[in-house]
């Protein structure tokens, strides 16, 4: 008797999804540096204990956002949740593309996502990143400032240079917060580094300094240079037009500015002086330079 010739059906390569090399990685938020891998075809993100990537925050919903990883690329969709999902800042709607550098961002955390041929050093890459960079603001951090502050100290010495510095502080920071929400105080953040950065020379640093505070760094930039600029970035912030959820945020800032003086032994005693100079522009009615 002649056996039945048995066929298995295998379904075709091109059929199957094709996953992307590609992955998630916290640049601001809790679990700072922590890499998410999209090995899976769909992941959810979201408050929920189920969710592939739990974010506990209020800001957060339970099912916030999908991603999912096919042969088509890498695509993002919000789940309806009640504060959005931002690419690069712009509001999600419907299903979006993700591109290798995007900014991701839900509720307060932002994720960079990367993807490519080689994911483990661009992940190394940007974890190196992180040692230098702010990500909510993406200008240095207060660590990269240090560092650059005992170079130019250093250096200004050495050649018997002039070295300033502006210590800026959002006045009234926490109503903000108190009153828009927290989000609200991250966008503000934001906006206001942007602004500031477009009157920045090359060879200067801007630094958010912790908090609602930030530094400027002027080499070679003697008192009167200073206080022109530290005026020009008071009246800059108090013109610009801050905005979220269609709400305008009034904003202003006090601003303490110094320069490197012989009794200044070491960098702190730079920064001592600049942030004495902002208290005292705080505490003598605010939205003004002292120094």
């Amino acid at each position: 008797m002649q056996k039945e010739t048995v066929v298995t059906v295998i379904s075709k390569i091109s059929d199957r999804p094709v996953n992307l090399d590609a992955a998630l990685v916290v640049i601001y938020g809790l679990d700072l540096g922590r890499k998410f891998d999209l090995t899976r075809e769909e992941t959810l993100i979201g408050r929920s204990s189920k969710a592939d990537i739990q974010i506990d925050q209020e800001s957060v919903s339970r099912n916030h956002a999908g991603i999912t990883n096919t042969r088509e690329g890498v695509r993002i969709r919000d789940l309806g949740s009640t504060n959005g999902t931002f690419i690069n800042d712009d509001l999600v709607e419907g299903t979006c593309s993700l591109r290798n550098g995007d900014l991701v961002k839900i509720g307060r955390t932002i994720f960079k996502f990367i993807a490519g041929g080689n994911i483990e050093a661009a992940y190394h890459d940007e974890i190196y990143r992180l040692t230098t960079m702010d990500g909510l603001t993406q200008i240095y951090n207060r660590r990269y400032f240090d560092e650059q502050l005992d170079r130019e100290l250093s250096r200004s010495r050495r050649y018997e240079r002039v070295l300033s510095m502006v210590l800026l502080d959002i006045d009234f920071f926490k109503k903000v917060n108190d009153t828009f929400g927290h989000l609200a105080g991250d966008s503000v953040l934001k906006q206001l580094a942007s602004t500031v950065r477009t009157k920045i020379r090359r060879e200067d640093v801007f630094a958010r300094y912790g908090g609602e505070e930030f530094a400027i760094l002027l080499p070679e930039v003697a008192l009167g240079g200073t206080r022109q600029l530290a005026e020009k970035v008071r009246r800059l912030v108090e013109k610009q037009r801050f905005e979220f959820d269609k709400q305008h945020i009034p904003v202003t800032v006090s601003v303490g500015i110094a320069t490197l003086e012989p009794q200044h032994r070491e960098a702190g005693d730079l920064v001592r002086t600049a942030d004495e100079r902002l208290y005292e522009a705080k505490s003598s009615g605010r939205n003004r330079v002292v120094g």
